[in-house]
């Protein structure tokens, strides 16, 4: 059962891994259109409603869609000051619990709760309410049902690699 898991675990990692070096050059195209932005509204007193959308729209795609990216590589934001103090018999108790507890519910509750949110915006076809606006606004929208989902994914791989270190197995065979 745990080498079925193992393998399943595998598979999400190489998910959320392609999926976060893909998004990761979003965040060049970003820096660029930021550039960009800065120097027409600067130097030549112009400002697009578009560009301002299309550059908080790739930050919520790069931002949602890299969660998942960001657990499989441990980066995300945790108090370290006990954690790392604990052996990894107790550090997979923690991930373990924590996601289980806190993780789970979370990735539920804002899937429940933006599931409709979305699906009215796609049925309605929602665009931008200002003028010059970027007209497929319920496309970002979809972002947060992906994101939510990659990272309850990840979350499954992260129960994995605890329940294989708990029963005494090597979780980096996961990773």
């Amino acid at each position: 059962m745990l080498e079925l898991l193992a393998r399943l675990s595998q598979a999400i990692n190489r998910l959320n891994e392609r999926v976060g070096v893909a998004v990761s050059w979003l965040t060049t195209a970003l820096v660029l259109m930021f550039c960009y932005d800065v120097i027409t509204r600067y130097v030549f007193n112009y400002s697009n409603v578009a560009m301002f959308e299309l550059e908080w729209h790739l930050f919520a795609i790069i931002f949602l869609t890299g969660a998942g990216y960001t657990l499989r590589h441990d980066k995300h934001v945790r108090v370290d000051v006990l954690y790392a103090k604990f052996s990894p018999k107790n550090q997979a108790w923690v991930n373990l619990l924590g996601t289980l507890c806190f993780l789970f519910p979370f990735c539920l509750i804002v899937i429940k709760s933006a599931w409709p949110y979305t699906e009215i915006a796609y049925r309605i076809s929602e665009g931008s309410p200002d003028p010059g606006g970027l007209p497929y606004r319920f496309v970002i929208k979809g972002f947060m049902l992906i994101g939510f989902g990659l990272l309850m994914l990840q979350g499954i791989s992260l129960i994995t690699a605890s329940l294989i270190t708990l029963a005494g197995g090597d979780a980096r065979k996961v990773r």
